[in-house]
């Protein structure tokens, strides 16, 4: 069975913790090469997790003609920077959350996809392929739950690490940019549909100059949508579906563990059915819908202008709570 090779930028925690481990698990990828500044970690890591290859610059994996794509999990500023030259090197990409930091930054990615059709690039999106998502779009789009008309979602942990970078402004830090993205995302997925109008209320850490909490409203034609993301609150997350005829609650809808099943309540009127979702790794279901999709020539389970059009609300939300007024999309 033909795999696509697979190199890493950088040894980020959720890249050797995570999406490593469940990418060795598939069944068309494998993780030839890894690469970080610091040589010491890379050769570390590598021995760990059975890497053959170790580089000590991001350059000298990209100049590795035997790697055919790579996972790029670095700080949320180098994602762009990295991805263009990624596809430069002629490798495709799948690029960990949020693709960027502005609307600007994710539409010059466009562009560079666009000189290099041949090549396919992702946003890391993980959760959007797990079968508890799929199950309840199915539900949604098959009218189990009557007419769509709201959501809520709730994501949030307590970090007040300042050497974390996700407490760390000036790369991408905070909880809008590292949570809220997953929340803005699975309203415009359930919707099927892109938001009118937003509005945000952001609170900032006056030491990390960093939004902690944020909560916002989306407006979408047939209905609405509201979460609160944080990284200052005790750690939690819940998405809640309401329709007209019934509603849909995925319990761990985000970090959705590999090691036991899931569960997603579905209500339909008056009847309240309980459903186990078979046990799966979503990090592993991702690597190998990338890797099917490169290895035949097929479309990706998410376009790269997805990704762009998530950004367009992040960057909404963040303009509504400057002004404290309604932003438009």
């Amino acid at each position: 069975m033909k795999k696509l090779r697979w190199g890493v930028l950088s040894t980020a925690k959720i890249g050797v913790n995570k999406v490593i481990p469940a990418m060795q698990q598939s069944k068309y990828c494998e993780i030839t090469a890894i690469a970080s500044r610091n040589l010491k970690r890379a050769k570390l890591e590598a021995e760990k997790l059975g890497i053959p290859k170790v580089y000590s610059s991001y350059e000298k994996l990209l100049a590795d003609k035997e790697i055919d794509a790579l996972y790029i999990p670095l700080p949320n500023h180098l994602h762009v920077k990295w991805s263009i030259k990624s596809l430069e090197a002629r490798k495709h990409v799948l690029c960990e959350k949020p693709i960027s930091l502005t609307v600007n930054e994710a539409e010059s990615l466009i562009v560079s996809a666009q000189i290099h059709p041949q090549l396919k690039i992702m946003e890391a999106f993980m959760y959007r392929h797990h079968p508890q998502w799929k199950l309840a779009k199915k539900l949604v789009d098959d009218g189990k739950i009557g007419e769509l008309k709201n959501i809520h979602s709730f994501f949030s942990y307590h970090n007040t690490d300042p050497k974390d970078i996700r407490n760390m402004a000036e790369i991408g830090g905070g909880g809008l940019m590292d949570i809220g993205c997953y929340c803005i995302s699975l309203a415009r997925f359930i919707f099927s549909d892109e938001p009118k109008r937003v509005y945000g209320k952001i609170e900032i850490d006056p030491k990390f100059n960093t939004d902690r909490i944020c909560s916002g409203i989306m407006e979408f034609s047939n209905g609405t949508s509201t979460f609160t993301c944080s990284t200052q609150l005790a750690p939690y997350q819940k998405v809640q579906i309401f329709g007209t005829k019934g509603r849909i609650e995925i319990e761990i809808p985000f970090n959705a563990p590999s090691e036991r099943a899931c569960k997603l309540i579905h209500q339909s009127e008056n009847k309240l059915n309980e459903i186990s979702i078979e046990l799966c790794n979503q990090y592993t279901i991702q690597g190998d819908l990338f890797s099917q999709a490169v290895l035949n020539n097929t479309a990706l389970p998410t376009p790269i202008k997805d990704s762009v059009a998530n950004m367009k609300v992040l960057e909404a939300i963040i303009k509504s709570s400057k002004s404290n007024t309604w932003s438009i999309v």
